[in-house]
C-alpha cells in the first residue's frame, strides 16, 4: 500500500518492525492468604519480571496478591510495564471505593493510581477481561505466557481456560502455576490422574507447567515447548 504523501522511502521495510517484549498475563487472588509465603512470592514475581523487561497484565485489583504483583512491579519497571483490566462490577470492591460515585469509570481512576498501580482498563464483563488480557499475552513477544499464583475459584477458572484454549491449538503460550507451599499440588496431581484415566492425553500433561521459584517462572516460560497433542484445528475470528 502506497503511503499518502512522502516518497516511498519513508515506508519502513517488512522488517523493520519494533520487537515486542514478553507481555505475562498473572491469575491471583484478590486476597493474600494466610501465609505470608504467597505476598512474599508476589513481590519475588514481579522482580524476576522487572529483571527480564517483562510487561504485566492482570486483573486490575489493588488489593491481595493482585495489587502487590501490579504495585511491584510498577516501583521498578514503572506504569508503563503493567496493564490492570477491571470489569466494572468489581471497582467497588477496592478500598475506599465512594458508593456515592457516579460511574465505575470514575471511581477506577480514583482508586487506582496510575502511577502506583499502573494502566487501568474498566471493561464491562469478565469475558471482555480475560479476551483482552490473553490478546496482549499472544501478541507479545518470547517469553510471553500466562501464570496463575495462588488465589480462588476465579483464578482457577482462568488458568484452566488458558490450558484448554491451548489444547484447542487457540494459543501456543506458555501457561506456568507458580507452586507456593504446595498449593497447586492438588492440581497437579488431578491433571496425572486425568492421564491415567483416559481423559487428558499424555503429551498434553505437560500444557500445564509447574514452577517452584520466581526465576524458574519466567525460565519455564522461556522455554516452553507446545504440546504434540495439541488439537489441530483452524480458529477464524469473525
Amino acid at each position: 500500500m502506497a503511503a499518502s504523501s512522502g516518497s516511498h522511502n519513508d515506508v519502513p521495510a517488512p522488517n523493520a518492525t519494533t520487537k515486542k517484549g514478553p507481555v505475562v498475563c498473572v491469575f491471583c487472588g484478590a486476597s493474600p492468604g494466610t501465609s505470608p509465603a504467597h505476598m512474599e512470592a508476589a513481590r519475588a514475581l514481579a522482580h524476576a519480571f522487572h529483571a527480564n523487561n517483562i510487561s504485566l497484565v492482570y486483573g486490575g485489583g489493588t488489593v491481595g496478591l493482585m495489587g502487590e504483583v501490579a504495585r511491584t512491579l510498577v516501583s521498578l519497571s514503572g506504569a508503563k510495564a503493567v496493564h490492570g483490566i477491571i470489569p466494572a462490577a468489581l471497582v467497588k470492591y477496592e478500598q475506599g471505593y465512594d458508593p456515592h460515585a457516579p460511574s465505575a469509570e470514575h471511581e477506577a481512576r480514583r482508586l487506582l493510581d496510575e502511577k502506583v498501580f499502573g494502566r487501568t482498563t474498566v471493561v464491562a464483563d469478565m469475558h471482555t477481561r480475560k479476551q483482552m488480557m490473553a490478546k496482549e499475552v499472544i501478541e507479545g513477544g518470547d517469553g510471553s505466557g500466562f501464570v496463575a499464583l495462588s488465589g480462588g475459584y476465579g483464578t482457577l477458572e482462568e488458568l484452566m481456560e488458558v490450558v484448554t484454549w491451548n489444547q484447542l491449538g487457540i494459543h501456543g503460550m506458555g501457561i506456568v502455576a507458580y507452586n507456593v507451599e504446595g498449593y497447586w499440588d492438588g492440581l497437579m496431581k488431578w491433571v496425572r490422574t486425568a492421564v491415567t484415566h483416559g481423559f487428558v492425553a499424555p503429551p498434553n500433561a505437560h500444557i500445564l507447567v509447574e514452577a517452584l521459584t520466581a526465576e524458574e517462572v519466567v525460565r519455564s516460560l522461556k522455554e516452553y515447548k507446545k504440546s504434540e497433542g495439541r488439537f489441530d484445528l483452524e480458529w477464524n475470528e469473525k
